[in-house]
This record gives structure tokens, C-alpha cells and sequence, in this order.
């Protein structure tokens, strides 16, 4: 399990600097509101998200991608909820856009890792 959680944080950081990248793209370059930037950003690494994990960090390759890609999204989209109540209220209190999006997304891993542990990728550990 210790092994599988430096993994999902390794995969999980290079989420972070995908999301931070888009992010910062959509806003800056882009001009967009930093809620709809959040969620371009989420989409994203996302994606990078569930590639690396199913393939690296809970070694799932055997396992149907589609009804795993549907759990991961899920518990994906429950965090992402997490992030942008957390960046919402990070932005309310004057925090700049994208040291909030930084923290939000480090308030919302918990959820991810626990949720993809327990109930995405659970048959193959």
C-alpha cells in the first residue's frame, strides 16, 4: 500500500503540474473565469491521471478499462468538487488564482487516492 501511494502521488503530481499548466493557460493566455479554467484543467489531467494509474500505480491493465475509466471519472468528479469548493473560498479570502488552485488540489488528493483505492482499481491490489 505504501508502494501504491508514493506511486498515485507521483502520477498525482504530474497531474498537478498538467493542471497547473492548463490552468494557468486558460486564464492567462485564454482570459477565462477561474472556474471554467479549473475544470479544463481537471479534464485534462484527468485523462493523464487515469492512464498512469491504471497502468503504473495499480497495475490494472486486466481489468475492463471502461467500467474502471466510469469508477475513476466518478471519484475524479467528487474531487474535483472538493477543489473548486476549496478554491472558491481560497479566492473568496483573497488568495491569487493559481496559488489557490495549487492548494485545492492538495486538499482534494486524500479523496482521490482513497476513492480509487477502495472502490476503481480495489480487485487488482
Amino acid at each position: 500500500n505504501w508502494v501504491k501511494l508514493v506511486k498515485f502521488g507521483l502520477v498525482g503530481a504530474s497531474g498537478y503540474v498538467v493542471n497547473l499548466i492548463v490552468f494557468a493557460l486558460c486564464v492567462e493566455l485564454i482570459g477565462l473565469h477561474y472556474i471554467p479554467a479549473a475544470v479544463i484543467a481537471f479534464c485534462v489531467a484527468v485523462t493523464n491521471n487515469f492512464w498512469w494509474n491504471r497502468h503504473w500505480t495499480f497495475d490494472a491493465r486486466h481489468g475492463h478499462a471502461g467500467f474502471q475509466a466510469v469508477r475513476f471519472f466518478t471519484v475524479s468528479i467528487a474531487a474535483l468538487g472538493v477543489n473548486l469548493i476549496a478554491l472558491e473560498l481560497l479566492i473568496q479570502a483573497g488568495m491569487p488564482d493559481l496559488p489557490g488552485q495549487a492548494i485545492a488540489i492538495a486538499i482534494a488528493m486524500p479523496f482521490n487516492f482513497i476513492g480509487n483505492k477502495l472502490w476503481t482499481f480495489d480487485k487488482f491490489d
